[in-house]
């Protein structure tokens, strides 16, 4: 059984995101931009919209994903990946891209290929996640900008989970990610609808009742996150 009131290294409750604040149009330069922060953890979200897909799609769109790290954005220096991306940058950036093109009915788009470029700022877990959460919006206000909004089919956010202390933890942050007993990284649609789960034991395996709880409290962190998208593109600038 799970503990229902854990002591976090922050106060929250178990199921209580981290506080989170979009900001759109941070770059002028991107056809859409947007800054997502969830508690100590930073990201810059830039989309550029370029002519031509690839080949193999047959003139027809793309959306995918880059992801870094910069230097500044952990305790220690990460380093600068010049000489191509690095296995877990690759890894990420897969996963950001899948789950956008998750949220875009691709033979919409004309020949384009749409990058969403996401670039760390500040690490205290949950970059992916929060890479796919602003991603989504960063990526609507570039549709919608560029006249494609109806190529934009459904929401798509994310959220990590895990087991702490044999607690069920919603959103963690680093220090609670070290020592998560299995971690989970949940990336969901509008409709509870799920587009990816990542869950894996740091040791023993865990049960199937635990997995199972995870999804839920994940869930509805991703429907709260949800919430947040459609609050700062309704309102055009900042959503808090």
């Amino acid at each position: 059984m799970t503990s229902p009131s854990p002591a976090r290294t922050d106060g929250r409750a178990a199921d209580a995101l981290r506080p989170v604040t979009l900001d759109l149009d941070v770059q002028t330069a991107p056809a859409g931009s947007a800054r997502i922060r969830a508690g100590g953890t930073e990201v810059l979200l830039a989309v550029s919209i370029e002519d031509g897909g690839p080949r193999w799609r047959d003139r027809r769109g793309w959306v995918t994903a880059e992801y870094a790290m910069l230097p500044g954005a952990t305790d220690t220096r990460s380093a600068r990946e010049r000489r191509g991306v690095g296995g877990r940058s690759k890894e990420i950036e897969r996963l950001v891209g899948r789950s956008l093109r998750a949220a875009v009915d691709l033979d919409a788009l004309p020949d384009v290929t749409v990058t969403v470029d996401c670039d760390v700022l500040a690490a205290d877990g949950g970059t992916r996640t929060a890479s796919i959460t602003g991603g989504w919006v960063a990526l609507a206000v570039a549709l919608r900008r560029a006249g494609l909004a109806h190529a934009l089919i459904r929401q798509v956010a994310a959220v990590s989970v895990g087991i702490v202390d044999d607690a069920v933890l919603l959103d963690l942050d680093q220090r609670e990610d070290n020592r998560a007993a299995v971690d989970m990284n949940v990336v969901a649609a509008d409709a509870g609808l799920l587009v990816e789960v990542q869950g894996t034991a740091e040791g023993a395996p865990f049960p199937r009742t635990q997995h199972d709880a995870l999804v839920d409290v994940a869930l509805a962190g991703c429907a709260e996150l949800m919430a947040r998208q459609r609050a700062v593109l309704d309102a055009g600038g900042s959503g808090r």
